[in-house]
Formats: C-alpha cells, structure tokens, sequence
C-alpha cells in the first residue's frame, strides 16, 4: 500500500524503461549497430567498442528529433478479495519486524521512562538504508504514542475534547528511548516484484509501538511476581498505569492469604 515507492517508484520505474528503449534503438541507428551491442551502466554508454557519456547520447537523440518524456503506469499486481466468500490476496506481500523495549515505572505516580528499544525490521533490498531506519524510528515512535499518551476524551455531549495540541498529548524527543538500536534484516529481498525488490517501510513499524505498551504491562505485572496480568487499557497513561500498580498490590497482598489457606485445607 505504499503510494511512494510501490505505485509512484513503479510508475517512475516503467516511464524510464519506455525512455531507455528509445534511446536504444536511436543509438543502434546511429551508430549502425544491434541493439544487443548498446548497454547503459555507470551513466556512460557502451557501443559496442566506443563508449560515450549518457549526456552525449541524449543530445544526440534530442537533435535526432527522438522523444525524450514518457507517461509510466504502474497498477498491483496479483491483489484481488472476495467478500461474498472472505477469500482472497488483498495484500501484495508482507513485511515483518519485532521489537524489545525496556521500561522503568514509577509505582507510586504511574510515570514512566522508556530505557531502551531494540527494533529488527524488514525493508527488503533497501533502497536508502539511512531513510528507512528514520522511516522505522519515526513509526516506532508514532505507534508508542498512540499506546501510551494519545488518549482521546469526549465530554457529556459527545464532542472530542482532545483535539489539539494543548489537550493531546504526541511523542516528543523526551519521550523516546535513551537507548534506541534500529537494524535492518539483511539479506532479504522482496520476492515480489517491487522497485528493486524493497518493502514499505512507511506504515509497518508502528505497530511495533505495542512493545512499549507490553513492556509497561509486564513492569507493573512485577509488583505481583508476574502471577497475573494488570488490567492496563491502550493507552496506558500514568493514571492508568498507576490503577494498574493499585490492582497489582492489592493481588500482592491477598495471594499469602490464599496460599496459606490453600496449605491448611492440603
């Protein structure tokens, strides 16, 4: 569903491949040569023996009167879905990412700091290593927000009262991790026909945001050696947090109590 690098890149990818073929058989003409002998590599020309700059070549078909701008069209392949019978490819491929992230709470405020994330993601052959890890540190961060601070309020009449800045709390610098490692899988193409056999990366990473979400579930879930889990709706603001801490103490404190009487009627 990337309309970047998918439908655009394709589209781009398909007008070149129009433009590269008139450039070909201009060249094969021009020349006298076949086509097999002209080859495109490095931004020079090679025919044959003789090599020439792109530059040379394309004021050469300019002057021989060849077009040089091309429309490319590019529709996903492959992607069809039955709703009569829920069966179907609504999707072109999958990418796939995980994500550990270390939290420390405050029990007696709900406040919380996230220490560290590590985050492993699949872009396919990436096509700008540096871009995709700030397209994956970006989604990780929008999707912690949405799990952590982004708690949407209505008043009695029904109307969303978080509407703003002022009343809707987003991610900031503050709030990301002290520690934050982003890598990418390595070795690992898109089987499908993409732009160089890359992944979206534009979506994906934000669900790997639930870590953090998990990550304070399970700090909570501590004051109770981990027995139970605290009942932590999304998203888990410090009040909710803080509930949570409340409910883990009070199961903390019943547990002996139950444990002893389990031991008396054994």
């Amino acid at each position: 569903a990337s309309s970047g690098a998918d439908l655009n890149g394709k589209a781009a990818q398909h007008a070149a491949e129009i433009l590269k073929k008139r450039l070909t058989e201009f060249a094969a003409r021009h020349y006298q040569v076949t086509e097999e002998d002209v080859e495109f590599r490095n931004g020079h020309v090679r025919v044959r023996d003789q090599i020439v700059s792109f530059e040379q070549l394309v004021q050469q078909a300019y002057f021989g009167q060849v077009s040089l701008s091309s429309t490319g069209f590019y529709r996903t392949p492959k992607i069809f879905y039955d709703r009569s019978q829920a069966r179907g490819r609504p999707f072109y491929y999958y990418a796939f990412g995980a994500a550990c992230v270390e939290v420390i709470v405050d029990t007696l405020t709900g406040e919380y700091k996230m220490l560290r994330a590590d985050i492993l993601h699949d872009v396919g052959d990436s096509l700008n290593p540096a871009i995709d890890i700030g397209q994956v540190e970006g989604g990780f961060i929008q999707g912690m927000g949405w799990l952590t601070t982004e708690e949407l309020v209505w008043n009695a009449k029904g109307k969303l009262v978080t509407n703003g800045p002022a009343s809707y709390k987003i991610p900031a610098v503050a709030d990301m991790p002290l520690d934050m490692r982003v890598k990418l899988v390595e070795n690992r193409k898109n089987p499908e026909d993409t732009v160089f056999h890359s992944k979206a990366v534009g979506e994906p990473p934000f669900m790997l945001g639930i870590a953090a979400w998990c990550a304070i579930k399970d700090a909570v879930a501590s004051l109770a050696d981990y027995r139970v889990q605290p009942n932590i709706d999304a998203p888990a603001t410090p009040e909710r947090v803080l509930w949570g801490c409340e409910q883990m103490r009070k199961t903390a404190a019943v547990q002996p109590a139950v444990q002893e009487l389990d031991a008396v009627n054994n």
